[in-house]
């Protein structure tokens, strides 16, 4: 059983970009990493490079994408291989409007074959592993027999490894916000999935926020996947080698890891970027130290200032310390 699953960040919009996927491997060296989604049109039709261009030490990294037509993902499994990632995930589990009238996401969970076929399609395709997300069900599913039927038929077309939102998906009167929240967890759906399949990687999703609740399930599954907590205090991944993986690296503290990301940001910046992005995967990096407030106020001061420069990293720890 491939051990590549224990530990993993969820692909979450607007927050694991390249810059955080950065930050995050300075704290982390095991962690399984995901792009944001990106839909099969925008790869084949858009500006290929913009989502698929990643620093060298981010992996081990996989590319999560959003679609449902076959060839469309084999293509996008092709280029996934080309740029040199470690794996290809298809979502099945986003619930939003957007991605339901694009026909991908939580919605495809009613049609398991059609998934199939993309699965088959992308596995001859490319030599990267084929994982998918879902959720435990759709709208007020309540047995598990959604979930069951869908891993039984998406197996059979040679995905191993799943990753697993303990949550339903309702795909009326809620934001994909509410889904995150109001649904029900279900981890014993996902524990007995397991059970039943011990052939398949099971990674567990939803509601994780600590290394404890990391090591309990564990007990059940092969893998967890932290989604909101990892961008909201990032520094909590310092830990994850060491307890998760066993490592025996050393930790690095907060100041070590922003000394080393400030050389990051100047050969962003270099390139176009504005500081502004660069600094979002920051603000939570202090999380509970004193001066905090004083460290997050301000870089959203002084980050979107249109001359802004990495210099007001290092003053913003310089205030945060003052503190």
């Amino acid at each position: 059983m491939s051990n590549a699953h224990r530990f993993s960040i969820a692909p979450m919009m607007d927050c694991t970009d390249r810059h955080f996927r950065y930050l995050a491997r300075l704290l982390t060296r095991h962690t399984l990493l995901y792009t944001e989604m990106v839909t099969t049109g925008a790869l084949l039709h858009g500006d290929a490079a913009r989502h698929l261009a990643f620093d060298a030490t981010e992996h081990p990294l996989a590319l999560q994408v959003g679609g449902s037509d076959p060839h469309e993902l084999a293509q996008a499994a092709r280029l996934a291989e080309r740029w040199g990632y470690d794996e290809i995930n298809v979502n099945i589990g986003c619930p939003s409007d957007r991605v339901q009238s694009g026909r991908f996401g939580a919605c495809l969970m009613a049609d398991p074959q059609l998934v199939a076929d993309g699965v088959a399609a992308m596995r001859n395709a490319c030599g990267l592993p084929v994982t998918v997300k879902t959720r435990i069900g759709i709208d007020k599913d309540e047995g598990g027999d959604r979930l069951f039927d869908f891993v039984e038929t998406v197996a059979a077309a040679g995905c191993d490894t799943f990753i697993v939102h303990a949550r339903n998906a309702w795909l009326k009167g809620l934001s994909p916000k509410q889904n995150r929240e109001i649904p029900p967890l279900r981890y014993d759906l996902v524990y007995r999935l397991k059970r039943e399949r011990p052939d398949l990687t099971i990674a567990i999703n939803g509601g994780i926020k600590t290394l404890d609740e990391t090591r309990a399930h564990l007990a059940h599954v092969d893998g967890v996947m932290v989604g909101r907590e990892a961008y909201a205090q990032p520094y909590f991944l310092a830990e994850v080698d060491r307890e998760i993986f066993g490592a025996h690296a050393p930790v690095n503290d907060r100041d070590a890891v922003l000394e080393a990301y400030v050389p990051y940001a100047s050969r962003q910046r270099a390139k176009g970027v504005p500081l502004n992005r660069l600094v979002r995967p920051l603000f939570g990096l202090y999380q509970g130290c004193t001066g905090a407030r004083r460290w997050r106020r301000h870089l959203s001061e002084h980050a979107p200032r249109r001359d802004a420069d990495e210099r007001v990293i290092i003053n913003a720890a310089r205030e945060m310390r003052a503190a």
